[in-house]
């Protein structure tokens, strides 16, 4: 039988991303999954994302019906096992003969012929699994946050779908509890939360025209521009289209929010790729200076097309340099956002290739990055100024850590605290710690888990 369009391209996809080479993101926005009919590109997401949330648990579903350690498997059947048993276990619409035979086919175009008859007789005895199935494909409701605590099953996927040092790390830090919820969260879709642009229109007159069209929007818990698609395809909108809405999540406009630019002023957005932070300070910005720099020329080119038209009379300024290094800048500014790479541990249910990446030892080099990025970018802070340090992580050595090293051998410069922000920020003061820095979590804010300090430059005189 043919393999369908739809799984070739979910197999395509899942081996360049296990090999390192790419991010399942923006391999699923290509030219190629873009010529697919909508259906198809919705399970190739479906297939692409889905495998790699479980991953953890799928291995473990390999051995325990093959018998065979992991590794016996090449790579290419082993991404096949994956993705059939996902599509066994998971997808209540994909018959199991029509998850079988295809992924006999795929093992034979992928010249592992020899193989296909371990591949059927394995699949044949993977069964599909209902409590999960009802789980994973809900919208975020407070039942399906919760199922782990009724559900043994649940809990133990979820468990595997961590690597053992980090579901350690978040007991360490977070407690048990927590730190089970947070593994299972990394297995369900986030919701799409919606950013409406400046100057596109009231709010809630975005959301009534989503919902002529199809689109049913709810109210962000925070953010006053952020809505949260509960149905319908946003991206088919007349909004969209117009790019007067854009994606991002709720805990990415907060931070975003925290720089609070004033008209006139020269901005940095530091690290900016892919640019959706950039455009909300431009936005906000109306007019001045904004600058936003990466290392990497593709994403630059990619920001620039996502950017254009620039908001009249802002000036705009794309330029690549590396962060950890002196900054080349001949002026001061007044606003800085450090939008730091880091390890994104708040991101996993969005990202979750990050998941078998990522390892223990790349907290403290990626900490080394960061804490060098800041230092480089608080020496071109206007006195008066406002800097903002950002990571979408939940790890210590990212977060609190390299705030509290850098500053202590920085003269002239403070940290905001909690009351000051509180009073600028009431919308959102909940978010902000005793010690004065922001912090969300998947598992307590239904939105990505995100860290923020704000650190002014003492003004002259």
């Amino acid at each position: 039988m043919p393999i369908s369009r739809s799984r070739e391209a979910a197999y395509q996809i899942l081996r360049r991303v296990e090999s390192g080479r790419a991010f399942a993101v923006d391999l699923l926005q290509t030219e190629q999954i873009s010529k697919l009919r909508e259906v198809d590109r919705r399970l190739v997401t479906e297939l692409v994302m889905g495998v790699l949330r479980w991953r953890g648990d799928l291995d473990f579903r390999i051995e325990r019906l093959s018998g065979k350690p992991l590794d016996y498997f090449d790579p290419e059947v082993a991404t096949v096992l994956r993705l059939s048993i996902y599509q066994i276990r998971l997808l209540e619409k994909i018959p199991k003969a029509a998850a079988v035979n295809e992924a006999v086919e795929l093992v034979k175009a992928a010249r592992k012929r020899s193989a296909a008859g371990l591949v059927n007789a394995v699949l044949r005895k993977c069964e599909p699994a209902p409590n999960l199935r009802g789980a994973a494909h809900q919208g975020l409701t407070e039942q399906v946050r919760d199922w782990p605590r009724r559900d043994p099953e649940a809990l133990e996927s979820a468990c595997r779908s961590l690597p053992p040092w980090l579901l350690e790390r978040w007991e360490r830090h977070f407690g048990p509890e927590a730190a089970r919820s947070l593994a299972w969260l990394t297995l369900l879709t986030p919701p799409t939360t919606l950013r409406v642009a400046g100057g596109a229109g009231a709010p809630e007159e975005i959301a009534r025209e989503l919902a002529r069209e199809g689109t049913k929007v709810r109210r962000g818990k925070y953010a006053p521009q952020a809505w949260v698609v509960e149905s319908g395809d946003v991206r088919s909108s007349k909004a969209w289209r117009e790019g007067r809405i854009a994606i991002q999540d709720e805990a990415s406009q907060l931070v975003g929010a925290l720089v609070a630019p004033e008209r006139g002023q020269r901005v940095l957005d530091l690290c900016a790729a892919p640019g959706t932070k950039t455009a909300q300070l431009a936005s906000a910005l109306g007019s001045g200076t904004l600058v936003a720099s990466d290392l990497s020329v593709r994403r630059l080119r990619t920001m620039a097309r996502l950017l254009r038209p620039f908001p009249d009379p802002l000036r705009l300024h794309l330029v690549r340099l590396d962060a950890t290094r002196s900054l080349p800048f001949g002026v001061e500014f007044e606003r800085i956002l450090v939008d730091a790479p880091c390890s994104g541990t708040g991101t996993l249910a969005r990202n979750p290739e990050i998941k078998w990446r990522l390892e223990q030892g790349d907290l403290a080099r990626l900490a080394a990055l960061q804490a060098a990025m800041l230092q480089n970018a608080l020496e071109v802070l206007a006195p008066g100024g406002r800097l903002v340090y950002v990571t979408c992580s939940l790890e210590p050595e990212e977060n609190e850590r390299v705030v509290e090293q850098v500053l202590a051998e920085e003269q002239a410069v403070r940290l905001v605290g909690r009351d000051t922000l509180a009073r600028e920020f009431p919308d959102f003061a909940p978010l902000f710690g005793p010690d004065g820095f922001f912090r969300t979590r998947p598992d307590l804010d239904s939105m990505d888990g995100f860290f923020a300090a704000v650190i002014v430059r003492e003004a002259l005189g």
